[in-house]
């Protein structure tokens, strides 16, 4: 199997990406320092990236995971002082190299994906392909005006910060007078919070329940993790055009 496809696989980026780190030098196989991305390996070589091991396998190579994070985990596989979502994941899995797509804030549950699919993962959380995230958002203070989500349906400017940020519509729906769902296609930091505190509203919870098509089991519970299944991966691939 040649080494850009391995380490593209192993979730270090797409093949473009695989074959910039492999020619500085990031990979070596068997002790040694390979630069050529057409390399060919087989089990019985050692390799690693970064200083990683790296598995060698044949059969299924990539991996769909949908986890529902918990509150209060960071979202990184590894931490040395806080819960991550690597506690929660099986070694079959992270021996496999798999990693989130994306991310969600530490007090933001919900449906997370994480595969060793590198190509997959760059499209899903590429802002020029406008994948859908929704979430549920449960707030405090007055109930949503229908001018309120009309201006969010228009695109706001924040100022929150020092350089004012411009938003791309979103959608907003009302689910009761506290609760919202929140339909957003960009992902800038703490967009949803920034957006309910634009309002005058505070997040007393936040929840994303779908990305694309691929939603959440109503019996879903924080921890649960399972493989998606063949329907749900062609899914996510047919709405960045994989297939």
């Amino acid at each position: 199997m040649r080494l850009d496809k391995i380490l593209a696989d192993s979730g270090f980026g797409t093949r473009s990406e695989v074959r910039k780190l492999i020619s500085r030098g990031n990979a070596v196989v068997n002790g040694k320092v390979v630069r050529d991305a057409s390399c060919k390996l087989g089990p019985e070589d050692e390799l690693t990236c970064f200083g990683k091991p790296v598995e060698i396998h044949e059969g299924k190579s990539f991996y769909y995971l949908l986890l529902d994070k918990p509150d209060e985990v960071l979202t990184a596989m590894e931490d040395s002082r806080l819960p991550n979502v690597g506690d929660l994941i099986e070694d079959r899995y992270k021996n496999r190299g798999v990693s989130p797509v994306g991310r969600l804030d530490y007090h933001t549950t919900g449906l997370l994906i994480l595969t060793n699919d590198g190509e997959l993962s760059h499209r899903l959380t590429s802002p020029s392909y406008g994948i859908s995230k929704t979430y549920l958002v449960r707030f405090s203070g007055d109930p949503l005006t229908d001018e309120e989500i009309a201006k969010a349906g228009s695109g706001i400017t924040l100022t929150d910060t020092d350089v004012p940020v411009r938003l791309k519509p979103c959608e907003i729906v009302r689910e009761a007078e506290d609760q919202a769902r929140v339909i957003l296609t960009e992902g800038k930091t703490h967009e949803v919070r920034r957006i309910m505190a634009h309002f005058g509203k505070e997040v007393i919870s936040l929840r994303r329940i779908g990305i694309a098509s691929l939603f959440l089991s109503e019996k879903s519970a924080p921890g649960d993790l399972r493989e998606l299944t063949s329907e749900e991966t062609e899914l996510l691939k047919k709405a960045v055009w994989l297939s």
